[in-house]
């Protein structure tokens, strides 16, 4: 049946820990080829497993040769999808501060190896943009860096570890989202580079890393590749084949991004999206949130096929493509569809937290020290903790808490802390600094600066004091370039907790912190 070879060209996300009746009536009937996980589908790792066992036994259940593509986000730093109970490993720019690709590699091995226990076999990382861009609001740290020789290597290192703890890998976002200003998640970025300035910066990374299984296409319009105006990447025929497959000769699977994303769904719609992006040389499409528009798009595309405006052949050659990347890594003797199987105890444990905290320390960056650091325990310290905050949509709110008053507390007990919070006026921050005169040192939590013009005040009034400040930069190493001249400033990438935790212990002076800055700070 038409309609079972259109589903396997389709992943699609939905609510909840356990499968709903409308996710188990598409693998039914339309044998839908791959789910995609959030943070919404994600419990305890018991959770998880018993999740994916369960989508599998569906499949199996549906008369499925092959186990579903079941993938995530776990890019690892700020854009995660696994929680409680799984390791918290460092993100894209803390592993380019460290510049070392058994760095990269560790833990993209790591990564897999507790993705595939949990029943997911298929990750949506590594992100290959290079981030040129200061200002760019959805990629930033999720980057290795600004240098593509350093992103292709780490890249290809990440994808080894990954391949080999048999987990599909997936490079993103093709042909580069390292230049934009503005988040595809809401409208449709441009980036209007020559042809041979893409091939200097953005395509490198790709060209380097053909042997991943996947590659995800953007939804930006690159002027110099598509004539057509304001089309994406993901629409166009000229950058999925024409550049991606027949210049670069890629032969592994394309995804699109999630089709439900405003650059697509809020200009040419969702379903159609779908259509035109097979049309230009996709073999996957994510539908990720709304069953109204999977269902909407698997219908239009049979219509499709069946008016001749989509071709079987090419259907059928994106089927057969699928199939060979499953029968790479998954079949249903290495498949679990047991929902009361146990998670290994390596998901979590000792030696992977050992691992991340190496690659932390190897990441986490020493900016700058004026002799303040490191300080003593017993110093009377005041703590200043920003707001918590997701960068983009592709973070989950859940994961940006800021635990840095955790971190020193475990150090100085009795440091006191401060919540900064939008509301604060000048007259506030006069205040504040007036009553910090009285502290040894304040650990200053930053994050987010140029949006932030109090945080900014606030820091600019402590400079002019004679109170030792130490900036811990907790996001975009861009905010450095916003600091006044302070006596200590330190970039973690991510407010994960162990990345704020190696950061303090350089700071009480327990561990030697030895990543550089994989950007210019200007």
């Amino acid at each position: 049946m038409i309609e079972k070879i259109i589903g396997e060209l389709f992943v699609i996300g939905f609510d909840g820990k356990v499968v709903p009746k409308s996710i188990k009536k598409l693998i039914h009937d339309y044998h839908i080829g791959g789910i995609i996980l959030f943070t919404r589908n994600i419990g305890s790792p018991d959770e998880v497993l018993r999740l994916t066992a369960s989508l599998q036994k569906e499949a199996r259940d549906a008369g499925y040769e092959r186990p579903l593509l079941i993938c995530v986000d776990q890019e690892n730093g700020t854009v995660r999808r696994l929680g409680e109970g799984t390791t918290i490993f460092p993100g894209g720019m803390t592993i380019g501060a460290s510049d070392s690709e058994e760095n990269a590699y560790q833990v993209g091995y790591a990564s897999g190896t507790e993705l595939r226990a949990l029943g997911i076999n298929w990750n949506l990382a590594p992100v290959v943009d290079v981030n040129v861009n200061p200002d760019n609001p959805v990629i930033g740290v999720r980057s290795y860096g600004e240098s593509p020789e350093r992103v292709a290597r780490l890249a290809k290192a990440a994808v080894k570890g990954m391949q080999d703890a048999g987990v599909v890998t997936t490079l993103k976002h093709f042909p580069g989202h390292g230049d934009t200003k503005v988040d595809s998640h809401l409208a449709l970025p441009v980036i209007p580079h020559s042809i041979e300035r893409l091939e200097e910066i953005e395509l490198r990374p790709f060209q380097a890393s053909l042997e991943s299984d996947v590659i995800m296409s953007a939804h930006i319009y690159f002027p110099a590749l598509e004539l057509e105006a304001d089309k994406p990447a993901t629409l166009s025929k000229a950058v999925l084949t024409g550049l991606l497959r027949e210049k670069l000769g890629y032969t592994g699977l394309i995804t699109t991004d999630c089709m439900e994303m405003n650059a697509i769904s809020e200009t040419i719609g969702t379903a159609k999206g779908v259509v035109a992006a097979l049309q230009a040389g996709v073999d996957l499409a994510m539908v990720s949130h709304t069953l109204q528009r999977q269902v909407g798009a698997l219908q239009e595309v049979k219509a499709a096929v069946e008016s001749g405006e989509l071709s079987r052949e090419s259907i059928l050659t994106s089927a057969e493509r699928i199939r060979r990347v499953k029968d790479t890594y998954i079949n249903w003797n290495n498949t679990s569809i047991d929902s009361g199987a146990k998670v290994p105890s390596f998901v979590g444990g000792n030696d992977h937290r050992k691992l991340a905290k190496e690659a932390y320390r190897r990441g986490v960056t020493m900016v700058y020290n004026h002799g303040l650091i490191p300080i003593d325990s017993s110093s009377n310290i005041v703590i200043v903790t920003p707001e918590a905050s997701a960068q983009s949509a592709a973070e989950d709110p859940s994961h940006a808490t800021v635990r840095l008053y955790d971190a020193v507390r475990s150090y100085q007990p009795n440091a006191k802390n401060i919540a900064l919070t939008s509301e604060w006026t000048e007259e506030d921050i006069h205040e504040q600094v007036e009553q910090w005169k009285q502290y040894d040192a304040v650990i200053f939590g930053v994050q987010y600066l140029a949006q932030q013009p109090m945080q900014q005040l606030l820091l600019e009034k402590l400079a002019a004091s004679d109170i030792p400040v130490i900036a811990i930069v907790m996001r975009s190493p861009y905010d450095v370039a916003l600091l006044p001249e302070l006596h200590t400033c330190i970039c973690t990438y991510e407010v994960s907790p162990p990345a704020l935790e190696v950061a303090v212990s350089a700071v009480f002076g327990e561990e030697e912190i030895l990543g550089t800055l994989p950007v210019t700070i200007k």
